[in-house]
């Protein structure tokens, strides 16, 4: 996966980040379906974190590059080893210390990295399990490796913002010191946003206090007031953030104009009947397969087009690229038809709309196998 051709090819800022996050996505679909075959910390190196340390652009098979198993003699220790060390002009900038795939990464799991953060050049320590990695550095003691990682990336769940975050750290972006300044930056926001979680469940009296003075007038802060407005300060925080999150869902799930069916003209085929027009139960049905494929796919990437006898879910508005079909023309039943790799049909009941999500890792991995290269025997044109 040529990291190289998303980040240097294009002159296009957007363009070039869609082409890093087309690859984290490829890659997030190809561990979601293998993670739970991956048994070992040796397979999980080689079936997550080695393609991961790929994906940032750097040649795993280069022992310049990347070298599995660095040597980091510590005091008495001789020998011990670190997993993988990035290396940049001859030293390291990066060490991996692996767990195998879904293991616990507390920091008593990291003392590995503590050590040999200390007896090298390295600026950043990560400790992954294939699915997770924790970025550190050290930002409070020069040369002694923070016990709290300023960034954490989950390959299987994440948003835009943190494949941005991760971009940072790829071959063909890496500065040091922009990667520093960010630390900084993410190490801070994560307190504060860990402190503010922390005040929404239980808020505190001398923040309560302060957003409820106005309203006092200069009363007492009575127990009786301040358990009134502990309650009242609990509530509008989750109301807040309620709001919030019906904000974003509600603008994820509307259909953006260009991926559904236009209206027919008049003198078409289909001015005279409504056969091909999406039901609103259709619609509704669309805005959760967008929903559902959201993780490995752009919304702008699935689109809606009627037919007389079912509604096509396609990959990118392509006919030959199907990720599902809606058969709900017989209103008596709901059946969608999902696509499997080889392109055949599996028609599945639907008891009502909730159900698509029962098929959330089928739809994925439909979507997924379109985003792969295309094999070039099969690109040779006669």
């Amino acid at each position: 996966m040529g990291l190289s051709r998303g980040i240097d090819s294009s002159e296009n800022g957007e363009e070039e980040k869609m082409d890093f996050i087309d690859e984290v996505r490829t890659l997030a679909a190809r561990i979601a379906t293998a993670k739970d075959m991956v048994q070992t910390e040796e397979a999980t190196k080689n079936a997550m974190v080695m393609p991961f340390i790929h994906l940032l652009g750097y040649n795993v098979f280069d022992p310049l590059e990347v070298t599995p198993e660095l040597i980091a003699d510590v005091g008495t220790k001789k020998g011990e080893k670190v997993d993988y060390a990035i290396l940049k002009d001859g030293k390291p900038i990066m060490l991996f210390e692996c767990k195998k795939s879904g293991g616990d990464l507390n920091i008593n799991h990291a003392s590995q990295l503590f050590r040999y953060f200390h007896v090298t050049e390295a600026r950043f320590g990560v400790l992954t399990n294939g699915l997770v990695y924790r970025f550190f550095t050290d930002l409070e003691q020069p040369n002694k490796m923070d016990e709290k990682p300023f960034f954490e990336f989950n390959i299987v769940d994440f948003r835009d913002q943190d494949v941005d975050e991760l971009k940072k750290f790829a071959k063909a972006a890496f500065d040091l010191e922009n990667i520093l300044t960010t630390a900084n930056h993410l190490k801070y926001t994560r307190a504060i946003k860990n402190t503010l979680n922390e005040w929404m469940a239980e808020p505190p009296e001398e923040f309560v206090r302060l957003v409820s003075a106005e309203f006092l007038a200069g009363k007492h802060f009575r127990t009786t007031v301040k358990d009134q407005f502990t309650q009242i300060t609990k509530h509008a925080f989750q109301q807040l953030v309620a709001d919030k999150i019906n904000g974003r869902l509600k603008g994820a799930m509307t259909p953006e104009p260009a991926l559904l069916p236009a209206a027919p003209q008049a003198g078409s085929d289909t001015a005279s009947g409504d056969a091909s027009e999406p039901t609103a139960i259709e619609v509704e049905a669309f805005q959760i397969i967008r929903a559902i494929l959201r993780p490995v796919i752009s919304p702008r990437m699935v689109a809606m087009r009627g037919a007389a006898s079912y509604c096509a879910i396609l990959f990118d508005d392509n006919n030959r690229k199907p990720i599902c079909r809606l058969r709900f023309k017989n209103e008596s039943r709901l059946v969608i038809g999902v696509f499997d790799d080889k392109k055949e049909e599996d028609r599945v009941h639907l008891e009502n709309l909730d159900a698509i999500f029962e098929l959330s890792d089928r739809l994925k991995a439909c979507a997924s196998s379109y985003t792969k290269p295309a094999r070039e025997d099969e690109s040779a044109v006669a």
